[in-house]
């Protein structure tokens, strides 16, 4: 399987030091120097050396948790871009990846300003050129915030570790965790750093460490923050109910009230006791009457409301029904996980109200009340949805996100179909592996029919499986890449029908894994790009969720750039299709701001920060209609691509209908298998 980076095109940096024995205290100089003025960055340091045991970097990995080292020729007294660029060069396959931007550090330069700017540079060797009063080549040791002049006492590790972490402002996790792990050994840490380490192990997905980081100071009443960290940290492996118990706690404190009750709010409504979730969503936005999540929690368990995936028809009998395990979105939520429950029933007939249907949101725990809704009907489908995704909802039965404990999925009786999900995981991003190939060596083996909608997901899991089990997942594209064909009645619209108009969509959750260093490159190339396609149209954005909308007020601020929005997560599903069918053009950064044009018979480039899209394209055999959000040449490239649609539109529709027959065709006979194991 390849390297997520090359599906993305997410550049790889690294600095480089070339270092012999006699060099190796300026080294570590180096290394303070570089985290006390840059501490916002982490990217692997290469160690260029000319033989030394492995051992000798001990110390420079106490103060770097991504320490390479490389064996090379002997350098001179100096190491330029030049001979840096030379050594790199002379590595071979078998010394790892390669880097797209290194930069070349000399042991003794003291550094005295944040040098993250440098690593937005494109150039393949990025010396540093210190400034007037960063120092220059010091031999032994830098005058940076730690340790003072290159003759005084070098400080200890924990020192360093104390410097770093009492730094203001942002830091890399990674290296925030490197150096503030080690100081919680103390007898007494400080209750204020347990809770950003163990808030920030939660953010990376590393939900037990954080439980055990945060415990030792869950005891203490006083500290309010602490508890609700801790709280989130118990939710997220399943320990649901010491979770409610901190979070009480905490919400005992007018300043964290807020974030406890949205918490508790969710957890009450992933037990299934909406009520309370309701009164908890109420207590909250009494603290905090402008919490969006809080509002959404409070509509979502209002009395009456509808249930989720419902549209207020009346449930036919349950041994008539099919029940539907998935993310029903409503509200200002991700417009495409609105549309993509109903697509995926739309593979089974027409009707896919609650006469047929019985909706299980697929992030509440799985109850002895919920197993036996499930095991009442002809079968279980779970899907679609990037429903492999290590965090959103995390839990600690699965490891994914369909909420089920083993016990409970062993007691399942009805057959149980996975169809089209989707391993949703970004560059940069990991699952806890053991409990998740637990789980899903269950589930397949559980399932009459597991399905994921493209190869690249299908090659991922099966890495997690024995081989048993591996042979039984199976490609199912997406439902929303066929829907001009599974919605009765659909008419493709005339040439002329269509508008003049260019849909614009670009994404902003996990901003940072999307575009690392970037982002300043992305959106001058689409300003570029922008002014450019005007000519062939009006450009339009098309925010799939409010938090898209960043894109229009940075392109405004930055460049000067006002664009008309067309909020499509206000929509209705119909309403949503109709916009996406009538246009020419979409350019989508989303995988169903791709997907979902596509499906409508829409001509559609993908803007790739993340695998799926490149896993969609590759399965339709299309790479060409994406490109890289951080290619060199985004603009350029961007506009031909769009231009040579736009110039033969009538070809590149045609060419979309091609594409679809095989998927549909996929689609048709998978469903009819499943339709055949429930006795549909």
């Amino acid at each position: 399987m390849r390297h997520a980076s090359t599906l993305t095109g997410k550049r790889r940096i690294a600095f480089a030091s070339y270092a012999d024995e006699p060099r190796l205290p300026a080294l570590l100089a180096l290394l303070r120097d570089l985290a006390l003025s840059s501490p916002a960055v982490c990217e692997d340091f290469l160690v260029l050396h000319p033989g030394l045991p492995d051992a000798a970097f001990d110390a420079a990995r106490r103060l770097h948790p991504r320490i390479v080292p490389r064996r090379t020729a002997p350098a001179g007294s100096t190491l330029d871009a030049l001979e840096t660029l030379d050594a790199l060069d002379a590595l071979g396959p078998e010394d790892g990846p390669g880097y797209d931007t290194v930069v070349a550090l000399e042991p003794g330069t003291v550094i005295r300003r944040n040098i993250a700017p440098l690593l937005r540079r494109r150039e393949r060797v990025v010396p540093f050129q210190p400034a007037d009063d960063d120092g220059g080549d010091g031999g032994d040791g830098g005058d940076g915030p730690v340790g003072g002049a290159a003759d005084a006492r070098e400080p200890s590790d924990h020192e360093f570790y104390a410097a770093y972490c009492a730094l203001r402002g942002a830091k890399a996790p990674e290296l925030f965790l490197h150096c503030a792990l080690p100081l919680l050994e103390a007898d007494q840490p400080d209750p204020e750093l347990v809770r950003r380490v163990g808030t920030t192990l939660y953010q990376q997905g590393r939900y037990d460490e954080a439980v055990r980081v945060l415990a030792p100071t869950g005891g203490d009443p006083g500290l309010a923050r602490n508890q609700e960290a801790l709280g989130s940290a118990l939710m997220a492996v399943s320990r649901y109910d010491e979770a409610r118990t901190h979070l009480l706690l905490a919400a005992a404190d007018p300043a964290v009230a807020p974030r406890a009750y949205t918490q508790l709010a969710r957890l009450a409504w992933l037990l299934g006791e909406d009520e309370e979730a309701h009164a908890y969503a109420l207590r909250g936005l009494d603290a905090d009457p402008t919490d969006a999540a809080l509002r959404t929690l409070h509509r979502r368990t209002s009395p009456g409301t509808l249930p989720a995936g419902g549209r207020g028809e009346t449930p036919g009998p349950a041994a008539e029904q099919t029940a539907h395990v998935a993310l029903f979105a409503d509200g200002k939520d991700n417009a495409g996980d609105k549309v993509l429950p109903e697509a995926v029933r739309r593979c089974f007939g027409p009707d896919t109200g609650a006469s047929r249907w019985h909706a299980v949101p697929v992030h509440r725990l799985v109850t002895e009340r919920v197993l036996a809704e499930l095991n009442a009907r002809r079968g279980v489908i779970v899907g679609g949805g990037g429903l492999f995704l290590p965090d959103t909802w995390p839990n600690g039965n699965s490891g994914w996100q369909w909420n089920v404990p083993g016990p409970m999925l062993e007691r399942l009786t009805a057959p149980l179909a996975v169809f089209a999900v989707g391993f949703n995981v970004f560059d940069g991003q990991h699952f806890g592996a053991s409990r998740l190939a637990e789980s899903l060596r269950a589930v397949v083996a559980k399932s009459v029919f597991f399905g994921l909608r493209n190869h690249g997901s299908v090659e991922r899991v099966r890495e997690l499986l024995p081989p048993d089990l591996a042979d039984r997942v199976r490609y199912q594209p997406c439902p929303t890449t066929v829907l001009r064909h599974l919605i009765p009645g659909w008419r493709d619209p005339a040439p002329a029908e269509r508008e003049d108009v260019i849909l614009l969509n670009c994404a902003y959750d996990r901003a940072g894994l999307r575009f690392g260093h970037d982002y300043g490159h992305f959106l001058a190339e689409l300003a570029a790009a922008v002014r450019r396609l005007g000519r062939y149209g009006e450009v339009r954005y098309a925010p799939h969720a409010p938090s898209d909308e960043r894109f229009v007020h940075d392109l405004r601020r930055e460049h000067g750039i006002t664009l008309p929005v067309e909020p499509l997560y206000d929509l209705s599903n119909e309403d949503l299709l109709a916009v996406y069918r009538r246009v020419r053009l979409v350019i989508g950064m989303r995988g169903h701001a791709t997907m979902i044009p596509f499906g409508c018979g829409t001509p559609a480039l993908s803007l790739i920060s993340h695998p799926k899209l490149a896993y969609f394209l590759a399965d339709v055999a299309r790479p060409e209609w994406g490109v890289s959000v951080h290619d060199a040449d985004l603009g350029a490239v961007l506009t031909e691509r769009a231009a040579g649609m736009l110039d033969d539109h009538e070809a590149a529709v045609a060419d979309v209908h091609e594409r679809q027959e095989e998927l549909l065709r996929v689609t048709r006979a998978n469903a009819a298998e499943v339709a055949r194991a429930f006795s549909l």
